[in-house]
């Protein structure tokens, strides 16, 4: 299939509208699970029960995280540096929650680091860790950095609101019917800061 070169117009783009999941391949769904639940505050939802192999769905900040149980756990990459330029999905806190983002990390045992960055003398924050399978995930402070196309009509930006709009709840305020009716009204919002809710963790989810 030929690509159409990135001096097309933006017209000849997908018809998209948002992020609606990541999925991960896992080695343990119950693992991986607990883990973005107790650590990233994502709640449990309902998944197909027409699939045919085992697997999690889970929600929040906009997005959905879909596990998938490998069929050879074994034989996934093994992860053990932490390497920021690793590929990674990203999370924003607030420039006064990224303290308590590295605390709650200390607390649950899990091993990060944490790197400062500076552009303009815009100083942002960034916290990487790696899940049960060493996939990356960072907790930054990006969003105090403007957003600045280098291309195309500026009116793209008139969203930042949305993106940047706060979705705090936590899991266990909502009961089942609450949570779905959540999912259909954060699928028409967008990404927002985190906010680390987590009751418990065990040690042995790294």
């Amino acid at each position: 299939m030929a690509m159409k070169s990135s001096s097309s117009s933006s017209s000849s783009c997908l018809p998209i509208s948002s992020v609606n999941h990541i999925s991960l391949l896992c080695s343990s769904v119950e693992k991986s699970a607990a883990f973005y639940e107790d650590v990233l505050g994502f709640f449990p939802i309902r998944r197909p029960g027409s699939f045919d192999f085992d697997g999690a769905w889970l929600f929040n900040y906009g997005m959905g995280i879909h596990l998938i149980q490998a069929p050879n756990p074994s034989e996934l990459p093994k992860k053990v540096d932490i390497n920021p330029k690793d590929n990674h999905m990203s999370f924003q806190t607030g420039c006064h929650d990224i303290e308590e983002v590295e605390e709650r990390l200390k607390e649950l045992g899990v091993r990060y680091i944490r790197v400062q960055v500076e552009e303009g003398g815009i100083l942002v924050d960034q916290i990487f860790f790696h899940d049960p399978d060493g996939f990356m995930i960072e907790v930054c402070t990006c969003e105090n950095l403007p957003l600045v196309p280098l291309k195309g009509s500026p009116s793209a930006l008139s969203l930042c609101s949305l993106q940047n709009a706060s979705i705090t709840t936590a899991a266990n305020a909502f009961n089942c019917s609450q949570q779905y009716s959540a999912c259909l009204s954060c699928n028409n919002g967008a990404g927002a800061s985190i906010k680390m809710q987590a009751p418990s963790f065990q040690t042995d989810h790294m």
